[in-house]
């Protein structure tokens, strides 16, 4: 049995935190670098070499023998027992089962019913004299034209993506090189946190509040020279926070004094309560601003547009390649047509208003269990309790699912997100069964 020497793995591995670990062991497994079968180094051997806690290695450990990687621990060391590592993301790939007659709060999705009628634009779309072209083009001319007074600063170029996180995924992939630092948000979207573990990213957390990223933590994650800032500037997926004008200048000032690249991730587009923002109108040469329509339209259109400066637009484009080469221009034309309806308007303001409507009403019977919660915007709210291992548990066992908040962070948890735009009614019970998920274990002795 081949036993792996700890110098040659710590010299391998440049990450030093928990996931980054897993994400470059598991990656030395899938290339075959670290063979089946092999023994692990010791535990305490690896991070003295590591120059890191045993506690945070690990934490790297046990999430390898979640993926079923590894085994064993103790006496008989840590074996390799399989390198079928999928390509599932690590969070969203390990997203619970419920039975069919849970209420599934778990995700914050915009309510089919409350979507914009297609038909109309479907057909004004199917006439589209670019229909099935093969070129290349990075965005339809009606869409842009629609989207063009809109936009949040004056762009250089704009690309149609299959979908925002999509746009991302393409964005990361085309700029990020495995072992390159990025300062992110936390706690953020978890396909966010996949895509850029995905990448070989080695993330560094930005702690925020209820205005958004806080400035002490951004200027810390700076210090150490990311390549690129990853936040959320309108309504957060998460939490329901929103980047204040006023901090996003105080952020400005501070990007203003390095040359990370900056990424914006407007997941919630129009159907937010907040009018769109950018740091664009400062940087304008580093800026990647991703709206997408998904929440807004359909997440069937599987549409986003994303600008940026023209070098960085043709960097993903060019990647884009390996795939699909293009957005579907049929559903580019099905945006441009809603984006100029005066009834779709109304069918979406007619929409953020159930939404917020729903999300009130829950809060508010919240309250009356005299449990306090970040009013915010957009399809969620986000809740700390004592235990989140306990309240997950504990409103499965009233057969409801919510989000567990430590997948929205590195290495943290503490919350739950429980979805609100799917919640038409049921508020009472819901609130009980979430009051009784925020005590503290201890309290039941």
């Amino acid at each position: 049995m081949k036993r792996i020497e700890a110098r040659w793995l710590a010299d391998r591995l440049e990450g030093r935190d928990a996931k980054g670990i897993a994400v470059e062991t598991a990656r030395l497994i899938r290339t075959g670098k670290l063979p089946v079968g092999a023994r692990l180094p010791a535990l305490r051997e690896l991070a003295y070499f590591l120059g890191i806690s045993p506690a945070t290695l690990s934490g790297a450990w046990a999430e390898l023998r979640r993926q079923k990687v590894i085994s064993g621990r103790g006496r008989n060391g840590t074996l390799i027992t399989d390198k079928t590592i999928g390509k599932a993301p690590a969070r969203t790939g390990r997203m619970g089962h419920y039975t069919p007659d849970a209420l599934d709060l778990s995700f914050a999705v915009p309510d089919p019913a409350l979507l914009p009628d297609l038909t109309d634009a479907l057909r004004t779309a199917a006439h589209s004299a670019s229909l099935n072209s093969y070129e290349r083009s990075r965005i339809e001319p009606a869409l842009e034209e629609a989207l063009k007074p809109r936009w949040p600063y004056r762009y250089e170029a704009l690309l149609a993506t299959n979908g925002g996180y999509n746009a991302v995924y393409t964005t990361v992939h085309a700029l990020v090189q495995p072992g390159d630092l990025v300062a992110c948000e936390e706690p953020t979207a978890i396909r966010l946190l996949d895509i850029l573990e995905d990448a070989g990213a080695r993330i560094v957390p930005v702690a925020c509040d209820d205005h958004g990223p806080l400035p002490a933590s951004l200027r810390e994650a700076l210090d150490v020279k990311p390549v690129l800032f990853v936040y959320q500037p309108r309504t957060h997926s998460v939490t329901g926070r929103h980047v204040t004008p006023e901090r996003l200048d105080t952020l400005g000032d501070l990007l203003a004094s390095c040359n990370a690249l900056i990424l914006e991730d407007d997941g919630h587009g129009d159907i937010s309560a907040y009018p769109s923002q950018s740091l664009g109108t400062r940087f304008p040469e580093r800026v990647i601003h991703v709206h997408s329509f998904s929440k807004t339209y359909g997440p069937d259109l599987r549409l986003a547009v994303m600008s940026a400066p023209d070098e960085i637009v043709e960097k993903v484009q060019s990647y884009r390649l390996f795939s699909a080469g293009w957005t579907s221009r049929l559903l580019q034309n099905v945006a441009a047509s809603l984006l100029s309806s005066e009834r779709t308007a109304r069918e979406v303001a007619t929409a953020r208003n159930v939404y917020k409507q729903r999300r009130t009403a829950l809060i508010d019977a919240l309250q009356r269990q005299g449990i306090e919660a970040f009013r915010g915007d957009g399809l969620c709210i986000w809740l700390e309790v004592p235990s989140e291992a306990y309240a997950v548990i504990t409103l499965a066992a009233h057969k409801i699912a919510v989000l567990p908040g430590e997948k929205c962070f590195l290495d943290g948890n503490g919350f739950i997100r429980v979805g609100t735009s799917m919640l038409d009614g049921n508020y009472g019970e819901v609130s009980r069964a979430i009051a009784l998920a925020s005590r503290s274990p201890g309290q039941l002795r």
